[in-house]
């Protein structure tokens, strides 16, 4: 008989103990090979890669998949980072129990995935566990969060890049939070280990999603499931940023996406017809620091 969920509810599958990893490239360019040789320093479990393609026309994703153990699944078009990462896990075997999913433009530090494994034993209610993430400066990037409600989500996400020291997005962050081992409301998606129960339990990311939330609202439905999204700063990586996204084109396509995707996230947790007019001012609010960012 299969186990009962954590909150004693919907029974889980149970998987294998063995470990992946999914990325999702879509032209990720030098960066992909830096991703894949930090790998082996990173764990020294045997496991499996995966690289989801969005329609890559660099090469570098045909390149990769040479070597041994990694794995090329075409998805011929751009369906998002969600969806993408979705088929991928959906094609793993019973016998994967773990599967890391991160950004191509990621290295891993050493011994981190089993550092993130080691925390997942200790953590028997953990659906998702993340690493302390910092940029190429060495800048810490706060990358657990608690889960936005409707007041900090809004302020956030119409003042976050016109006044970054905000009271909304401070509390949002918890940059003041201990660099500590914690729970949190949600984990950056730039790399995060996910128990593959835990994560066949929500469904994975929601596809609705192209682009920017997935992670906040993958988060927020392990917590509401029972899980726990624990950050665990021992385990370090580090998260160039932006590579696929560098082009004027896809910038602006992508900043149009943050903007839809935080309303849809806010506008699913305050649905009906009692909400509508907060819906109204926080797509009005998105739209003018849409127009703002876009300058």
């Amino acid at each position: 008989m299969e186990p009962e969920g954590p909150t004693g509810g919907t029974a889980v599958r149970t998987y294998g103990d063995e470990l992946a990893v999914v990325t999702v490239t879509y032209s990720p360019g030098e960066t992909l090979a830096a991703f894949l040789d930090s790998i082996p320093a990173a764990t020294t479990r045997p496991l499996r890669v995966v690289l989801a393609d969005n329609g890559s026309v660099d090469g570098a994703p045909e390149a990769a998949a040479e070597r041994p153990g990694v794995e090329l699944l075409r998805i011929g078009e751009n369906v998002g980072y969600g969806t993408a990462a979705n088929r991928a896990v959906a094609g793993l075997g019973p016998e994967v129990g773990w599967v890391v999913v991160a950004n191509p433009d990621l290295v891993f530090g050493p011994g981190s995935i089993d550092v993130l494994l080691e925390a997942a034993r200790r953590h028997p209610r953990a659906g998702s566990l993340g690493p302390l993430i910092r940029d190429p400066e060495g800048h810490v990037y706060p990358s657990a969060r608690r889960v936005p409600d409707l007041a900090t989500g809004a302020g956030h996400a119409v003042l976050g890049r016109i006044w970054p020291q905000n009271p909304w997005s401070t509390t949002y962050r918890q940059e003041s939070a201990a660099i500590e081992e914690r729970p949190a409301g949600w984990l950056s998606g730039s790399c995060l280990l996910v128990r593959r129960s835990a994560f066949d339990s929500v469904d994975g990311f929601d596809p609705r999603y192209f682009m920017y939330f997935e992670d906040v609202d993958l988060g927020d439905r392990l917590g509401r499931a029972g899980w726990l999204n624990v950050y665990v700063p021992t385990a370090e990586v580090v998260h160039t940023g932006g590579v696929s996204t560098s082009k004027a084109d896809v910038s602006a396509r992508m900043l149009a996406e943050h903007h839809r995707s935080a309303y849809r996230y806010l506008a699913d947790r305050h649905p009906g017809p009692v909400n509508a007019p907060l819906r109204a001012a926080v797509r009005a609010g998105l739209a003018v620091r849409s127009r703002v960012s876009s300058r």
